[in-house]
């Protein structure tokens, strides 16, 4: 890894992430942005639909009564106008309307304002500017209209909507501040409550890179998404510590059954190398030993399929395959095995029953199973391998036999590495056959079960059946 791309880890029992590297800072910060542009959406909206509105109903007011004064002045001409605008100053009760009507050469004809605007330069445009409206200081909004020989300006006080948009702005930005100061305290309680949420499961961490595997995440009765990731780590820390039992199982499982054959072996090398009085017994030892040590080697590979198998490493070996054809060649091999000991090998197969998964493991699997079954069924016994597809699509593999079967407790322990029923203590094996099989089960997302294969015989026979899901 080169040096620009590696980061540093954590070590254990390091204190929480200093505040510009909090996670929960970030996500404050998130929502205090959330809530700061939807305060500013929703000010916009409201100042878009007050003072806004109060701008557009002037402009349209203004609008409006220039036009109609000009239809006015169209009808009885400079007169009809100079009267039509005194007519309006006596009944604007309110005393926001302004006009002014003067001739060509600036004489007043009508109107409440003393002198033109010095802004209302353009005509058909608004302008504003500060007047003297009836002697008062005034804002006003103003429309030009040039007419022949006349100019008309129409207007109106916005005094009043002036000092509104002055209060409405100072409670915009009053709310404005109020939102920041909320948004500000609701991240704060957000960063607050994720590092609270997150502390057991931080707690539960360290204490598991410390070395404590019992550690786990306390969960609440929410459900919530925190839950859910507690429960993963949970799971996760109880799969490592199966994992983790099942390793320490196996030493102690090689130390002790590996011990005999080993000591055994080297045992009888020693002596036939004191005591062989002839080539032919000492080659007898050496035999010996060797296939001593072959079993050895043997017990080894098996474990290091089943490692293989439980870690999920063998998956990329999956592939397409046609499930009668693998237990056609397993069935095919332990037939004449079958037949020397005067046994029936039947097989109940369809004709296809396509599945994705590990050919070389399942072969393997079933061949564990028919060797068991072979080896345990007396002679004149009958030996049974069947596979069927059930209606939720999942597949069933099944070997049975007319042996002796399994006590319950025994069954409830098979799968284990390197256990054997009392009864075969003294049949040639290792006690990891059934062990792989769970595993090859296991990694192709399935189980083992096991039952009796005829119930309330004598003897009840064993049935083992690997049930397999069958998009696998």
């Amino acid at each position: 890894m080169s040096a620009h791309t590696r980061r540093r880890q954590p070590a254990p029992g390091a204190a929480p992430p200093r505040l510009m590297q909090s996670a929960g800072l970030r996500f404050a910060a998130l929502f205090t942005l959330t809530f700061a542009l939807s305060s500013l959406v929703l000010v916009a909206v409201l100042w878009w639909a007050t003072a806004g509105a109060l701008d557009r109903q002037v402009a349209a007011a203004i609008r409006a009564d220039a036009v109609a004064l000009t239809e006015r002045w169209r009808e009885a001409g400079a007169q009809g106008l100079a009267e039509a605008i005194e007519e309006r100053l006596a009944l604007d009760v309110s005393n926001e309307a302004i006009y002014l009507l003067l001739d060509r050469d600036g004489r007043k004809l009508a109107g409440n304002l003393e002198a033109w605007p010095a802004t209302a330069t353009s005509e058909g445009s608004f302008s504003r500017t500060r007047i003297s409206h009836d002697g008062v200081p005034a804002d006003a909004r103003f429309l030009r209209r040039d007419l022949p020989n006349l100019r008309l300006l129409v207007g109106r006080d916005e005094s009043e909507r002036l000092q509104l948009r002055l209060v409405l702005t100072e409670g915009v930005v009053w709310s404005l501040g109020a939102s920041l100061l909320i948004a500000i305290a609701g991240a704060a309680l957000i960063r607050r409550a994720l590092e609270r949420r997150l502390e057991p499961t931080f707690r539960t961490a360290m204490g598991i890179a410390s070395g404590d595997l019992s550690a786990r995440v306390p969960l609440s009765e929410r459900g919530d998404e925190f839950d859910r990731l507690g429960q993963g780590m949970n799971n996760m820390l109880d799969r490592i510590e199966t994992l983790m039992q099942g390793v320490r199982g196996v030493s102690d499982a090689i130390a002790h059954d590996l011990r005999t054959p080993i000591a055994r072996a080297r045992s009888k090398l020693e002596e036939s190398l004191g005591a062989a009085s002839s080539e032919a017994e000492l080659r007898a030892a050496v035999e010996q030993g060797i296939a001593d040590l072959d079993n050895i080697s043997r017990i080894f590979r098996a474990l290091l399929r089943i490692a293989e198998a439980e870690a999920g490493a063998r998956r990329a070996a999956f592939a397409p395959l046609d499930l009668p054809e693998v237990l056609g060649d397993a069935a095919e091999f332990y037939q004449a095995a079958a037949e020397a000991r005067d046994q029936r090998l039947e097989t109940d197969l369809p004709a296809s029953l396509p599945m994705v998964g590990d050919r070389d493991l399942l072969l393997q699997a079933v061949a564990n199973l028919l060797d068991n079954a072979v080896k345990f069924t007396p002679e004149g016994g009958v030996v049974r391998l069947a596979a069927r597809r059930h209606g939720d699509g999942s597949i069933e593999i099944m070997v049975s036999d007319s042996g002796p079967g399994l006590a319950s407790d025994d069954q409830s322990r098979v799968g284990e590495r390197f256990f054997r029923a009392d009864r075969s203590r003294n049949t040639p094996g290792s006690g990891l056959g059934l062990s792989l099989v769970r595993a090859v089960a296991q990694l192709h997302g399935g189980v083992l079960e096991l039952g009796d294969a005829m119930p309330g015989a004598d003897p009840p026979g064993l049935s083992v059946s690997l049930l397999l899901p069958g998009g696998k």
